[in-house]
């Protein structure tokens, strides 16, 4: 009895607001450079969607997704203003955020999957009751373990050598130890650039990303030619569908397989778990339905043994604090992951008043309450895409 009087005097004792009403702002954020995907056609800005959960206390929570269209993913601005004004936040608005798995499970039932609009709201969620409670998020995952968190560097395909070099170069005075380079350009261009940034960087740690891109045998064939190369991890070399695919082919090279794109839900780990295919996962806020659903990914690969590697989309300062949050409770070892490609080398200019910064590959993880961080309403109005 005295255990459910406790519960009840700890219920009592959180704020009484009730969410009002769900904002969905659409933007079209320049890239600093037009950015080459190979596959996909060149592109020279992001849409990002923001959501802003506000409420009858006059405090708002706000949360960042992604539109993707490739890789198993078919996202637009549009689609996602509509999932989230017509199904998703109708389950929000009335009640209390601190209701908030209540709330979640409502939004599941109401939709399935819609990982990337769920991303947005999950993580306004959080972002709203930190601000209510006035800690950060990290507080509803133990508390905060560490105060900066590492990140890496992206090397992306370049047409000439040249400029690649340029970019290695940047890096490493910059601070950064451990790169993420593009692959699937070709046979040779692969081996010709991971071999150059070997040579280039003997002491770092190198990993190597298709996004999905090969087959099987030119997979094989050029994880066994960078072998030599001391590479840490393979990230999705293989199509989302192909586990067996993966699973096979961390059987015959010696270089780690990442999962990314193929892992999308606990069940799609799991599976994962079960074929061996990976022994490191890539977690994205928008991909994996914001950072409560990463955690628990977390929680599994780390039962299962496996290296857990903090990714994103390129992504504005608040779904980068949305992975800091997370980074900066988790107890255990994380490998230097690209959560910050968006501040560092993608996005043209950010959208909250004080950007995260980034020292030497090392992220501080602000101290304010929620994700700490705030909207530029000025940078709002001149990237929304609907005005």
């Amino acid at each position: 009895m005295n255990e459910i009087a406790n519960f009840h005097h700890s219920a009592d004792a959180l704020p009484k607001v009730r969410i009002i009403c769900v904002e969905t702002v659409p933007l079209q954020i320049p890239f600093r450079t037009k950015q080459k995907k190979l596959h996909v056609a060149d592109r020279t800005s992001h849409e990002i969607m923001i959501v802003r959960i506000k409420t009858d206390a006059g405090i708002e929570g706000i949360g960042e997704t992604y539109a993707r269209r490739r890789q198993g993913v078919a996202e637009t601005l549009v689609n996602l203003k509509h999932t989230i004004e017509t199904y998703l936040a109708p389950q929000l608005v009335g009640n209390s955020p601190f209701a908030f798995t209540y709330l979640l499970s409502q939004m599941n039932d109401a939709l399935d999957n819609s990982h990337a609009a769920k991303a947005a709201l999950s993580d306004a969620l959080l972002d709203l009751m930190g601000k209510l409670l006035n800690v950060p998020v990290s507080t509803f995952f133990g508390g905060r373990n560490r105060t900066t968190v590492a990140t890496c560097a992206v090397l992306n395909i370049k047409d000439r050598w040249e400029d690649t070099l340029e970019e290695v170069e940047r890096y490493a005075a910059e601070g950064y130890s451990d790169y993420t380079i593009k692959v699937g350009i070709s046979p040779a261009a692969d081996f010709d650039n991971v071999r150059r940034i070997r040579e280039c960087l003997p002491d770092a740690i190198l990993r190597v990303d298709a996004n999905a891109r090969l087959n099987f045998d030119e997979a094989l064939a050029l994880l066994k030619r960078i072998e030599p190369f001391a590479i840490d991890a393979a990230e999705q070399p293989l199509a989302i569908w192909d586990i067996a695919g993966m699973a096979e082919l961390a059987r015959r090279v010696d270089i780690p397989i990442t999962a990314d794109e193929c892992v999308t839900n606990r069940h799609d780990l799991v599976n994962v778990i079960r074929q061996r295919a990976a022994s490191v996962i890539q977690t994205k806020v928008a991909k994996n339905g914001g950072l409560w659903e990463c955690a628990k990914l977390w929680t599994i690969a780390e039962a299962a043994g496996m290296r857990i590697y903090p990714g994103n989309f390129p992504s504005t300062s608040i779904a980068t604090s949305s992975v800091l949050q997370l980074a900066s409770s988790w107890s255990g070892p994380l490998l230097k992951g690209s959560f910050a490609y968006g501040l560092v080398s993608a996005l043209a200019q950010d959208i909250v008043v004080d950007p995260l910064a980034v020292n030497g590959s090392e992220i501080t993880v602000p101290e304010g309450p929620g994700l700490g961080v705030t909207l530029d309403e000025d940078a709002l109005r001149l990237f929304r895409s609907d005005s």
